[in-house]
């Protein structure tokens, strides 16, 4: 990490899950996903193997003149058959995501530390996970996505809020 990265400079870093095909009766937590590499958006590709999470350091390499992703931690995250089977709570990706940014603070807790995802991580419930572990997150949301207040408690009577109030472009922090 030394090598890599001043000591004052931000650590900035990128996540991202991946698939790595396998096969056989011994593969314990294998599951079968949607294919990133050969699906588009109106062919669906399913594939069977074990879904990993990565979290790479971004940084410049002096001599190869780019920014190279190092990889830093990699956490496998089973399919909810996987889970159902030993009768245990499933966890998505984006919940071993928050514990895999928690670890990193912990490893720098000086650190400024800024994660980079793709639009699988803009999720409100994520990001409200993310604050606690003191990252500034980077996730592409969608050009109609619009800010809500959080829902208010339920009081009670018929169905509960799913969002809280409205708030304008103009009003968003």
């Amino acid at each position: 990490m030394k090598t890599f990265a001043d000591r004052e400079a931000v650590l900035v870093f990128g996540i991202d899950p991946t698939i790595e095909r396998r096969w056989g009766h011994k593969i314990a937590a294998r599951g079968i996903y949607r294919d990133p590499v050969r699906s588009s958006e109106s062919h669906f590709v399913k594939t069977s193997g074990w879904r990993w999470i990565s979290l790479m350091l971004l940084t410049p390499i002096p001599w190869a003149q780019r920014l190279w992703a190092l990889p830093m931690m990699t956490v496998l995250s089973p399919s909810e058959r996987y889970y159902r089977q030993r009768q245990r709570t499933p966890k998505t990706v984006l919940q071993r995501s928050v514990q895999m940014l928690k670890v990193l603070r912990r490893w720098w807790p000086q650190r400024e530390r800024v994660v980079v995802g793709d639009n699988a991580y803009a999720a409100l419930d994520f990001l409200e996970g993310v604050r606690p572990a003191g990252v500034t997150f980077i996730a592409r949301l969608r050009l109609d996505a619009a800010r809500y207040e959080p829902a208010p408690p339920y009081s009670g009577k018929g169905r509960p809020r799913q969002k809280g109030t409205f708030c304008p472009p103009w009003q968003r922090a």
